[in-house]
């Protein structure tokens, strides 16, 4: 059982379409919370938006979607009020997914026929993939939207500690979430708000494959995990589905693997075995 007992508790979803942020609000919705989606979908992804909702509504729980760019702060300040104004100020919102994949996968220092990574681009790759996890919390803060004991999750990857090509700003983007998770989990001590990065396992989402090379990467994780198998989304619900449970806010501030043990193994050799 989760915390959510009585089943008023929300779980708000950033980046609630796909991927992660799909499998998560279906589990969590599947545990009794009520979802709040974040998006940005295109009219060809919407009816995937619909089938999330229509599955999350099968679970006898509410659904509030919204298609914005969850970037811009002036939807996240609407939304907020919004927010507000529905729970009439009681603080409702039990956990926070920070899953949101938008960013330039562009050299740093182009070769021949390659253009470089810019400022505008850099800096829109860490304002989409770290820091608005910092402002969205503390909207749900000021607002007065987020419960104590609330469960703050942010995805993370292997390519926050290491280097993969064309992938330098969101590596960038992935050390500073981890960063300001290690931030929030201090400043919100007071609250016994757990806040922890979860890092996956290489995981077949639209997110990865629009990284150049992907294929071998996805071929190698396969070979490199314990498990002999891909990571998948559902795996990572799960992890936070258990990190939802009552005692689950003591673990905080650091970076949870989920990925079957891949990312302690560092060479795979001829016949397969890992070493």
């Amino acid at each position: 059982m989760s915390e959510n007992k009585n089943n008023k508790y929300w779980a708000l979803i950033l980046g609630a379409s796909s991927g992660f942020g799909e499998a998560a609000s279906l589990k969590l919705a599947e545990d009794g919370y009520n979802i709040i989606g974040i998006h940005l979908d295109r009219q060809a992804t919407m009816p995937n938006v619909v089938r999330i909702v229509e599955q999350i509504k099968g679970f006898d729980r509410e659904a509030e979607f919204y298609n914005i760019n969850a970037a811009d702060a002036v939807k996240r300040e609407e939304i907020l009020d919004e927010l507000k104004t529905k729970f009439e100020g009681e603080q409702v919102i039990k956990v926070l997914m920070h899953s949101l994949a938008f960013g330039t996968l562009k050299p740093f220092i182009p070769k021949e026929g390659e253009t470089a990574l810019n400022k505008a681009q850099m800096e829109m790759t860490l304002d989409v993939m770290a820091h608005s996890l910092v402002y969205w919390t503390q909207g749900l803060v000021v607002h007065n939207l987020l419960t104590d004991k609330a469960r703050i999750f942010a995805m993370t990857s292997s390519g926050g500690h290491t280097a993969i090509p064309f992938y330098g700003a969101v590596s960038a983007a992935k050390a500073s979430l981890e960063s300001h998770v290690r931030q929030l989990s201090v400043e919100l001590g007071y609250k016994n708000v757990s806040v922890n990065s979860i890092m996956a396992g290489v995981t077949d989402t639209p997110a990865l494959r629009k990284i150049p090379g992907n294929k071998p990467m996805l071929d190698v994780a396969r070979r490199k995990n314990p498990r002999g198998r891909l990571t998948t989304p559902d795996d990572v619900a799960m992890v936070i589905s258990l990190l939802c449970k009552d005692g689950g806010e003591w673990i905080s501030g650091g970076i949870i693997h989920a990925d079957g043990g891949e990312d302690i193994v560092n060479y795979v050799g001829q016949g397969g075995e890992n070493i």
